[in-house]
């Protein structure tokens, strides 16, 4: 199963996901951008673009950058292993640590060539890959690198990154439905065809 949360804050789950709790109806000072699940599947926390975090089900709230000023919006999360922690990037590649989430680097000191738009974590806990818009692969800790899409040409920008739950490959996924694997993550089907097609 799996979730899916609007910038409302509404969740919509699918499959045997649970809900756990949303924030639809509440007033949220930024919009709702994503949602990361416990190590039990059984709560989620929501993020939203200030960095604001809501915990639902058995997530844990272990802080956040709700009341911070950041240099640029959070755009992605992505919790520990164990459950008791998670991280946060910025835009710009800047990450934020939290609970038992241990720092290992960042690209917020760096000049980049597009921006941040997700992280994924490894297996371990001890490592996190930064995707940016064009497709480019940051790597920190034990996170490997196993190729990126910086340097092709995109049809669209990448939105996203999933890793494989043993942490020997990811998938990088575009605005057009596109779908980009590396190491041993295996391609299952796209949409970028679809798209183009009702382009």
């Amino acid at each position: 199963g799996y979730w899916m949360v609007a910038p409302d804050g509404g969740i919509f789950a699918f499959g045997n996901a649970g809900f756990y709790g949303s924030m639809g109806g509440q007033r949220l000072n930024k919009p709702m951008l994503g949602i990361a699940s416990t190590a039990t599947n059984r709560g989620y926390w929501t993020f939203a673009t200030d960095g604001g975090i809501f915990s639902f089900g058995d997530a844990e709230f272990y802080g956040s950058t709700g009341s911070w000023v950041l240099n640029k919006p959070v755009v992605g999360m992505a919790a520990t292993p164990t459950g008791g922690g998670y991280w946060m990037v910025a835009s710009d590649g800047g990450i934020f640590s939290f609970g038992d989430a241990e720092f290992y680097g960042s690209t917020g000191s760096l000049k980049l060539n597009s921006p941040i738009v997700g992280m994924a974590t490894t297996s371990t806990g001890r490592g996190y890959w930064l995707v940016a818009a064009d497709g480019g692969i940051f790597a920190f800790g034990d996170a490997e690198f196993y190729g990126s899409a910086g340097g092709t040409n995109l049809f669209r920008p990448v939105v996203g990154m999933a890793a494989r739950k043993q942490g020997d490959g990811y998938w990088l996924l575009t605005a057009d439905g596109g779908v980009y694997t590396y190491g041993a993550a295996r391609n299952y089907g796209n949409l970028s065809a679809c798209v183009a097609k009702d382009a």
